[in-house]
């Protein structure tokens, strides 16, 4: 362990968080998803697994470390829920909610039909899936810039 980082993160999902720029593309999953088939097509090129996380804690986990982009209007997307586009979860508004508390501004979330958000989660830069069980946890965080003193 080292100090000041949340214990729930691999040595792993620290490494992909320090690869990838700002822009890049986290996917954060479900067990349901089919997230090892997807994984072979993203920069990283396998899953990253975060067992005994759901997704609310996974993502405070991982947004601890990783910013959100805001350049974009909307830097965090969701699956919608098939035969029923405009239905919101309760899931839905937790991880706004929680995106929202960590960024310290308003966070929406993008809803992305089914086979898009396949699409945009093969072009990530890697996936992580959960231990949660969903239905629907599928979600592609946009990673923003740190504005770092110079070296």
């Amino acid at each position: 362990m080292l100090k000041g980082i949340d214990q729930r993160l691999s040595a792993e999902i620290v490494h992909v968080l320090m690869l990838m720029g700002h822009g890049d593309d986290l996917v954060i999953c479900d067990v349901n998803h089919p997230a090892a088939a997807i994984a072979k097509d993203t920069t990283h090129g396998k899953l990253v697994d975060m067992p005994g996380c759901n997704l609310i804690s996974a993502t405070e986990a991982i947004l601890s470390l990783m910013p959100l982009d805001t350049f974009v209007p909307a830097p965090v997307a969701r699956m919608q829920v098939v035969g029923a586009r405009e239905t919101v979860l309760p899931l839905f508004t937790r991880m706004e909610e929680t995106c929202s508390r960590i960024e310290g501004r308003p966070i929406r979330l993008n809803p992305l039909e089914r086979f898009d958000f396949y699409a945009s989660a093969r072009r990530a830069f890697a996936i992580v899936r959960t231990s949660d069980s969903g239905p629907y946890g599928c979600f592609i965080l946009k990673k923003g810039v740190i504005d770092l003193p110079p070296i």
